[in-house]
């Protein structure tokens, strides 16, 4: 199990890591500092998920998550949206190391 969530950790690092040299070749060329917000991101790779993701969960769980709790997240930017997940995947995998030497327990 701590395998398949460090995978995950892996995966989300690996995007967050894409998805900020995305954002940095397009400040570059623009000569100014541009972030794409998650949403803008996740409409662009396909919009119809985003929709469908809205339509679950506003009839399914609550309507009132969408709007402050999801929409807050996909105005947030790619990257960093993406580093958190990998943290807290991360984090929910990682296990105390066990003491070495004359004090470790037997």
């Amino acid at each position: 199990m701590r395998f398949l969530l460090r995978a995950i950790s892996l995966l989300a690092l690996v995007v967050a890591v894409i998805s900020a040299v995305v954002d940095m070749i397009k400040s570059i060329a623009a000569s100014q500092v541009i972030i794409t917000p998650l949403g803008a991101d996740w409409y662009q790779l396909s919009s119809d998920t985003l929709n469908l993701t809205q339509a679950v969960i506003q009839r399914n769980v609550h309507p009132y998550i969408w709007d402050p709790v999801v929409q807050w997240i996909l105005l947030q930017p790619t990257c960093s949206v993406f580093l958190v997940l990998s943290l807290f995947f991360y984090m929910i995998a990682w296990r105390k190391p066990r003491p070495a030497g004359r004090f470790a327990a037997r």
